[in-house]
């Protein structure tokens, strides 16, 4: 499958207005042009702006198009207009990666639904990579709806991004927490940096940041992010982040698919925030092991792989918060001479206090192996942060 093939991936951010959702995304954008300064991002947004932010995003390098759904909110009345908005930045500015900014709504269910729908109306043209909720600390009041109904649709929200917490002092932001969990839904969450937050949390891997897991250091953030290195010293304290290679001496053996698979089932989405991988698969695992978590949505097979026994395929493992998908490595994706040898390399992005833990899960086995074929690999497990 080539680049312009692979699905692509959408991230709603949703919060109220003066939440502090452009921020966040301003402060993405130098992180993406660092990792890749060709990268195409899309906006699709549903109000208002302020016109020197709007400005500031038209005139980034790392925006390729912004597109307005005005005049109503963007989860009820104009969620049929979703479809024809996403398709016109599809054609015009061939993005690697749509953001959809939409405020008043606290549960975006409806539109991760929406997204869901046409994915699966389109053959797999779109991808929902992750919905994220931006919170006010010093002004949030809480959710004005605790019911079941909104406990069921809290579900739908993956990251909460706690904003403007640094002046409100840490009494006020244990009462922002107890207010989340008030819905009783478990929700991974982090603080950011005056609106900064690592892309490697909020992105998953794409056609347009893929190389970045082929780097030498194997791990997907470049720090060349335009921050000096307290600055990112302290973002980084909010996650810790496991770098992991399986070798091999013999450069034809594949991943266990089965094990594979079983470690992605079982992953806490409260413990793990993200996986990215690269990785090899036999044809034969390709064809009838490898599963996205959504069924319905099938794992490509590339043509040389669908008719051969022997052949091994690679693909991207983009893993989201108890979801993920399998998309094969574009044929213009060169990986660093340092991974010919890796038969995967992913890295874990983790909640504070959980990489100990999991590096030890690995280490003792069963999870990240070799086909039996293949004999005994080589696991090697660094903490990066």
């Amino acid at each position: 499958m080539t680049r312009d093939q692979s699905p692509i991936p959408i991230t709603i951010i949703t919060g109220f207005l003066g939440s502090g959702k452009t921020t966040l995304i301003l402060n993405l954008l130098p992180q993406l042009r660092a990792a890749n300064p060709s990268y195409r991002l899309a906006l699709l947004k549903n109000e208002f702006g302020d016109l020197a932010v709007d400005s500031q995003l038209a005139s980034s390098s790392a925006i390729a198009g912004v597109s307005e759904l005005l005049n109503g909110c963007i989860c009820c009345n104009l969620v049929g207009q979703l479809s024809v908005a996403l398709a016109e930045l599809q054609s015009t500015v061939r993005p690697d990666r749509i953001v959809i900014e939409t405020s008043g709504s606290a549960f975006p269910a409806t539109l991760a639904l929406e997204v869901n729908r046409l994915a699966r109306e389109t053959g797999g043209q779109y991808v929902l990579d992750g919905v994220v909720s931006v919170i006010d600390v010093e002004n949030w009041k809480g959710y004005e709806d605790t019911s079941y109904t909104a406990r069921i649709q809290a579900r739908y929200t993956d990251l909460i991004v706690f904003n403007k917490w640094e002046g409100a002092g840490e009494r006020r932001f244990d009462e922002v927490l107890d207010r989340v969990g008030d819905l009783e839904v478990d929700t991974a969450w982090v603080k950011s940096g005056k609106g900064w937050v690592d892309m490697s949390v909020v992105f998953g891997i794409d056609g347009g940041l893929a190389s970045g897991l082929t780097e030498e250091d194997g791990h997907v953030h470049d720090d060349k992010c335009g921050h000096d290195d307290k600055h990112k010293h302290d973002h980084q304290t909010e996650v810790e982040v496991l770098s992991i290679e399986l070798k091999s001496g013999n450069r034809e053996a594949t991943v266990d698919a089965e094990k594979l698979l079983t470690f992605l089932r079982k992953t806490s989405k409260e413990e793990v925030y993200r996986i990215k991988a690269v990785l090899a698969v036999s044809a034969k695992a390709a064809r009838d092991v490898l599963k996205n978590s959504d069924e319905d949505t099938k794992v490509p097979v590339p043509p040389t792989s669908a008719d051969s026994e022997g052949q091994t395929t690679r693909y991207i493992l983009n893993w989201a918060f108890g979801r993920w998908t399998f998309t094969p490595v574009a044929a213009e994706v060169k990986e660093h001479e340092s991974s010919s040898e890796a038969i995967l390399r992913m890295t874990m992005i983790l909640a504070r206090y959980e990489s100990t833990k999991w590096k030890k899960r690995l280490e003792a086995g069963g999870l990240l192996e070799l086909e039996e074929e293949n004999g005994k690999g080589e696991l090697s497990i660094t903490k990066v942060n």
